[in-house]
């Protein structure tokens, strides 16, 4: 049963009347008052997450010199952009990586500079170096083109990120002999570690399972400043198995999502270093969740100890494509700091950061609360279980 409209949390939000908590606040309330009694005494619940999320990138328009440019090729601090795009317009990806980067000819690689890194030193201010080459039209004569830029000099810059907000992730060991290098981090051989990257009751699509709230438009925190979700994002797979409360036990729904650069705060953008495997990007990422009916309190209700996820060996099943799962724990056994895996007790760590997660949350209950942050109603909601295409492998063909 309905018992608010978003139109309705927002006219409170105004009048400063709203009752915002954060998921982790949920907890407790749906705990201490039932389903029934937290929603109908909360509007809002906010979410949060940060960690590394490599499907990341930006849009930049640098504006036209004279004489102008049609760019081809450019590179950010000798990171390489996109270029093939209008004449002034590049994308920068996170994971992209200096040509003389001797990635992992010296193994493990330290990449220590990436395109993320960019995206970090463009938020905060500072001046990088943009080296630009065009093959020279009548409209666009220049060929070549050296110059300082800022966030502050070009016209637009604005985060467009494929892949962000993973509902739920697998967690990550190694059952081989030797020690790996991966985008989980650095795993020990022989169930040496076990590595997971998941905010759990903070984590914003785990608190709406079903996409109900979540959707095309939807406003979010991003980056420190203020975002909005595309679309679902890259990979999103909201078919793969869950639980009787409907929480995905494995890597399911994803989004895709966007934001003024010019608004954002490096303490919420970080350029990121993954030992022998690359660059990246770490984002700060919050989504309000609005309490409209019962169904709504009782996902935003769930703790660490109801959500689990499934244990993968990445020393062999994992860059071969299989699907073996090595068992299931929950986020509060990883958060404890040890799981149980083929009779042997594996120590855990997180890739994801859950104070930060927190703080995320936090702020945008004090923002929400002050009035300076109103919901939005989305304009399509994100595919479900059963709707869309399935996610598929890459067959390999033959070319002749």
């Amino acid at each position: 049963m309905a018992l608010r409209t978003i139109e309705e949390i927002n006219e409170k939000i105004a009048l400063g009347e709203a009752v915002v908590v954060t998921a982790e606040e949920m907890v407790s309330i749906v705990r201490d008052k039932g389903v029934e009694g937290a929603a109908r005494e909360v509007d809002v619940v906010t979410t949060g997450t940060f960690a590394p999320m490599c499907s990341s990138g930006a849009f930049l328009n640098l504006g036209h010199p004279r004489p102008r440019i049609k760019i081809e090729r450019a590179w950010l601090n000798g990171v390489p952009a996109w270029g093939g795009l209008a004449a002034v317009d590049i994308y920068l990806g996170a994971t992209a990586l200096p040509e003389e980067d001797p990635r992992n000819k010296v193994y493990p690689g330290e990449f220590r500079y990436g395109g993320g890194h960019v995206i970090e030193e463009l938020v905060a201010g500072k001046d990088v170096v943009l080296r630009a080459q065009g093959y020279g039209t009548d409209c666009y004569p220049r060929r070549e083109l050296e110059t300082w830029i800022s966030l502050r000099e070009i016209n637009q810059a604005f985060l467009f990120n494929p892949r962000n907000c993973y509902q739920n992730y697998a967690c990550a060991v190694n059952l081989s002999d030797r020690v790996i290098y991966t985008y989980m981090g650095v795993l020990k051989p022989h169930l040496g570690n076990a590595n997971y990257c998941s905010a759990a009751q903070l984590s914003p699509l785990l608190n709406d399972p079903y996409y109900k709230t979540i959707g095309v438009g939807t406003r979010i925190f991003l980056g420190g400043g203020v975002g909005y979700v595309v679309g679902p994002g890259t990979q999103h797979n909201p078919g793969v198995e869950r639980d009787e409360r409907g929480e995905v036990k494995a890597p399911g729904g994803t989004l895709a999502v966007t934001g003024d650069m010019k608004q954002m705060d490096p303490f919420w953008v970080r350029g990121v270093s993954i030992l022998g495997y690359g660059a990246s990007l770490a984002i700060g990422v919050g989504i309000p969740i609005p309490i409209v009916d019962e169904e709504m309190a009782a996902y935003t209700g769930v703790s660490d100890d109801d959500i689990s996820t499934v244990v993968v060996d990445y020393g062999g099943d994992y860059p071969q494509g299989e699907g073996r799962i090595l068992g299931e724990v929950t986020y509060g056994e990883l958060k404890r700091g040890s799981i149980r895996i083929m009779g042997k007790e594996v120590p855990t760590a997180p890739l994801s950061s859950y104070p930060m997660a927190r703080r995320i949350a936090g702020i945008l209950k004090e923002w929400i609360t002050e009035g300076r942050f109103f919901l939005s109603r989305p304009a399509d909601t994100l595919p479900g279980p059963g709707e869309g295409e399935p996610m598929k492998g890459l067959t390999i063909r033959p070319v002749k």
